[in-house]
């Protein structure tokens, strides 16, 4: 499983992740082009250099060119619905405004939908959320983990006035996930940072075992003393040892009353909430009944995240819960060439011997459709520059 660790040590903001996603590789022309598929105008984006106590990282700016407009939850999942971008992108972006919602609601003793969003309604937000969410598809990323918080102390302005540090929305959105204390006054972890963390990460501690394959590093615009204003993020390949069997929770629901175009939204909500497979089966319960068994496996932390989902999305009374033992082959993303461009594809490797490997969907489509050729071409094209079987995850030069 590929593996995104954001270590916090200095917090965490909308455009630090930005800057520790294309540190870490994402290329910023081909992020910036796709990130356009959002549909939304009034700012351009820049990715400089930048150096904190030494360690080189990168700095990204949303820039404004048009007045920010103040929105609402609804204007914001109109906005995301609306765009070009992948569905699980889709959203996994409208959940973190969610959370963003709900943790402002209960501030100002308010509903959700009656949230009027201020500093973290505007385009530049809009972009660091969905941003953030974009890079980590990018990467391939298939399992988020991040270190604890830390938390300054202070005041800080905002629309509503003068607040203490963490910020009232800040603190709501850390509910349930380790902070710790830090000597620094000044808001360290953002109410954009904090929503993108706890909504897209499985969980709060140390690094867990991994093969590090990229890092990156993303700038803060302020100075800290006694530290550098920094965002490291450490992407690899999950670690485990040869043929260690890893416990899963499964969740199942019968459904017989749902309307079938729904089920596309469920399954990309429950991506989004982290289910690692999500798959329909066609059953016949009594009385003739055709139906559909709905079927989530999800990391067991996430079991109950993932029930409330399938409880508010679909018709069911119900959902059973089991735990289960499951092998995985190691998985790893590489670059191929094609006739049509570079597109990336997942290997599954045991003992170091590639036995799979499948070419990225979305990478695959979107070339075919800028080269104007059968989308199959493509995807044989990439299948077949990677050997099968062969020692090491060895790539044909084809």
């Amino acid at each position: 499983m590929r593996i995104a660790y954001f270590d916090c040590f200095s917090g965490i903001s909308g455009d630090m992740t930005l800057g520790a996603l294309v540190s870490a590789g994402v290329p910023f022309d081909d992020f910036r082009a796709r990130l356009a598929g959002l549909g939304v105008g009034g700012y351009s984006l820049s990715a400089e250099t930048a150096r904190r106590s030494g360690i080189a990282a990168v700095s990204i700016t949303v820039h404004l060119t048009e007045q920010s407009v103040e929105r609402h939850l609804a204007d914001i999942e109109e906005i995301i619905s609306g765009s070009e971008l992948p569905a699980t992108v889709k959203e996994r972006s409208i959940s973190i405004f969610r959370r963003l919602a709900e943790a402002e609601a209960r501030v100002h003793g308010t509903s959700p939908d009656k949230i009027h969003f201020h500093e973290v309604g505007g385009v530049d937000c809009i972009v660091d959320v969905v941003g953030s969410v974009l890079g980590l598809e990018m990467l391939g990323v298939e399992r988020v983990a991040a270190s604890p918080l830390p938390a300054g102390h202070g005041f800080v302005e905002c629309s509503h006035g003068v607040i203490p540090v963490p910020a009232p929305a800040t603190l709501e959105l850390l509910r349930g996930v380790p902070v710790v204390p830090a000597d620094v006054e000044g808001e360290m972890v953002t109410p954009t940072g904090a929503a993108i963390i706890t909504a897209l990460a499985a969980g709060f501690g140390p690094m867990p075992p991994m093969r590090p394959e990229a890092v990156g590093y993303g700038a803060g615009k302020k100075e800290f003393a006694g530290r550098p204003n920094l965002l490291r993020l450490v992407v690899g390949q999950e670690e485990r040892p040869v043929g260690e069997a890893t416990e899963v929770a499964v969740l199942e629901a019968n459904i017989d009353d749902l309307n079938p175009e729904i089920y596309e939204h469920v399954m990309a909500r429950l991506f989004a909430a982290g289910a690692l497979d999500v798959y329909l089966t066609p059953v016949q319960m009594k009385k003739g009944r055709p139906a559909v068994l709905l079927t989530v496996l999800t990391a067991p932390e996430r079991e109950t995240q993932l029930a409330n989902v399938v409880l508010a999305e679909t018709t069911t009374l119900g959902v059973r819960f089991a735990r289960m033992r499951r092998r995985c082959l190691e998985r790893e993303f590489r670059r191929v060439q094609t006739p049509y461009g570079e597109v990336s594809v997942k290997l599954g490797i045991s003992d170091g011997r590639v036995l799979t490997a499948s070419p990225e969907y979305e990478e695959c489509r979107r070339l075919a459709e800028e080269r104007g050729v059968p989308l199959k071409e493509v995807y044989r094209a990439a299948a077949s520059a990677v050997s099968v079987g062969a020692p090491g995850g060895v790539l044909e030069d084809r």
